[in-house]
This record gives C-alpha cells, structure tokens and sequence, in this order.
C-alpha cells in the first residue's frame, strides 16, 4: 500500500471511529458530570491508555489471531508488519474469515437501527420501515440463513465466523441496552466514582467493538487500524470534555455512522466471497455518507 492510499485509509478510519462513537461520548460525558473533578481526570487520562492502547490496540490484532491461528499470536502481531509472500499469503487467505463475521455484525447492527431504533428521519421510507419493526428479527434470520449457507459451499468457517458476527452482535447490543438504562438511573442510585469508572471503561470497550470490526473493511493492516481508530478515539475524549451538545445538533449524523455500517458490512461481505473491493472505496463512500449527512444536518440548524 502506498502512502496515498494509507493516508487515505487513515483519514477514513478516524472518521469512522469518531461517528460510530458519538453514543459513547455522549454516555461518558453525562456521567463524568456526575464524578468529582479528581475522578473525571483519572478516567480521561486512564481512559485514553485504556481505551486507545489495550482496546484498540490489541483488540485487532487479537481477531487477527483467532482467525488465523496456525501464525500463533506473536506471528500475527508480526505479520502485520512482515513482507515475506508467504506471511502475507497466509493472512489473506485467512481474510474472508475475518471479514464476513465483521460484515455479518455490521449488517445486523445497521438493521436494528433502521427497523427498531427510534431516530431522526433522514431519507425516504426511514418513517415506514419503523412501523414494522418486528420484521427485524426475521430479517436477519434470512440474512444469516442466507451468508451460513453460500459460506458453507465455500468454506465451513466462514459459516462458523457469520455465526459468530450475529452472536457477538446481540451480546454488545445488550450491553449497550443496559448501558443507557443504567446511565439514566446514576444519580437516583448514589453509585460511587470509583464504580462510574469501571463502568465507563466496560461501556468504552463495548462501544469499541463496532469501530474494530468496521475497520477491516478499510484494511486488514493492525498498525493503520491502531493509529486510524486511536487518533479517533483521541477526538471523542475531547468531545467528551468540551461537552456533546454542539455534537447533538446535528441530528442526523447517527444516520451517516448507520448508512457507512451498512456499506461497509455489504463490503466485507462481498469482499470474503472473492469480489475485489479497491482499498479506497471504503474510506471514500465513508467521507461521502458522512458528509452528506453532515451537510443536511447543517441546513436543519439554519432553519
């Protein structure tokens, strides 16, 4: 990959992680207003070598590993950063792994927006598709059948993989689901700061888990997933002490995270069935959704 095309996945890679985090930050910020000064600098200090270093960090390279395993874990940190044809060989075979248990979790994470969320409307059929939103479950019933059973004509651990992105799929969301609750009933309960910060770091770290996978769908590269994903965790703390209601305004920015979740997981599952995506249409459809998001978002305020 030349420079051009590394930036460029970089710069897609930070905006990415900062739309797909703007929950996050929004949860953090509502209950560091709730800590005493001392504990709110502990955790946005703390939080950034936590989050950005050991999540963001290891996490990739982790799920490199797993779906890689005959590189060992000390082969797989390597190999990210190996040009010999036969590491590079055995880590791209081992991709559509990778990429359709990533794609698979993405595309039920877009649906479950699209039919249950409540949301701004931001395109034509958003309001009506909501109406049924008990179709959601049958919908991703389908999908799954469908990936599981031209992933077993393929490859039977790519099956197992999609498997794998819809579990992990429910058990984040149910974290998330508790999360919001819990962040709701804080100050009710008289939870202490040390308590908030544990909380906030579980929290974090589940939220993390959307950007990580959505990253293989701009590269495969952990070194460029670490500085894209970590200079864009870097932005989200800073929203999250300047405050998110400048962020809030601008109320359809959750549709553009939600539309490029659902292009990248169509990519990285067209891509583990052999279909070549060119490496810069990722983080080019990302700048595209995003800011046409960001530019209805604008006219909305103007109003």
């Amino acid at each position: 990959m030349d420079w051009t095309a590394a930036i460029l996945t970089i710069l897609g890679l930070v905006l990415f992680e900062v739309i797909t985090s703007v929950d996050n930050a929004i949860i953090n910020a509502s209950v560091l207003q709730t800590m005493q000064k001392r504990y709110r600098k502990w955790f946005l200090f703390w939080g950034i070598i936590i989050g950005v270093f050991l999540v963001r960090g290891t996490l990739p390279w982790i799920i490199v590993w797993l779906s890689n395993p005959t590189l060992g874990a000390w082969g797989s940190l390597l190999a990210s950063f190996s040009s010999d044809s036969g590491v590079i060989e055995s880590v791209e075979r081992s991709a559509p792994i990778l990429l359709i248990g990533g794609g698979t979790y993405l595309l039920f994470l877009f649906l479950h927006w699209y039919f249950l969320e409540p949301k701004k409307y931001g395109l034509i059929g958003e309001k009506t598709i909501e109406r049924y939103g008990v179709w959601f479950f049958a919908v991703v019933s389908i999908l799954l059948t469908e990936i599981v059973w031209f992933s077993l004509r393929r490859e039977p651990m790519m099956a197992f993989s999609a498997v794998l992105g819809s579990t992990a799929f429910f058990i984040t969301h149910g974290f998330k689901t508790n999360a919001e609750e819990q962040e709701k009933k804080l100050k009710k309960k008289g939870m202490s700061d040390v308590s908030k910060i544990f909380y906030l770091e579980v929290i974090d770290s589940t939220f993390s888990i959307d950007s990580v996978l959505g990253a293989f769908a701009f590269t495969l590269s952990v070194p460029l997933i670490f500085i894209g994903n970590g200079i864009g965790a870097f932005i989200v703390r800073e929203l999250t002490i300047k405050g998110t209601d400048k962020i809030r305004h601008y109320i359809y920015l959750k549709n553009g995270a939600m539309y490029s979740i659902f292009f990248l997981g169509i990519i990285m599952v067209l891509d583990s069935f052999g279909f070549h995506i060119p490496s810069w249409v990722s983080p080019v459809v990302t700048f595209f959704i995003v800011g046409y998001f960001f530019v209805k978002s604008k006219k909305e305020l103007i109003k």
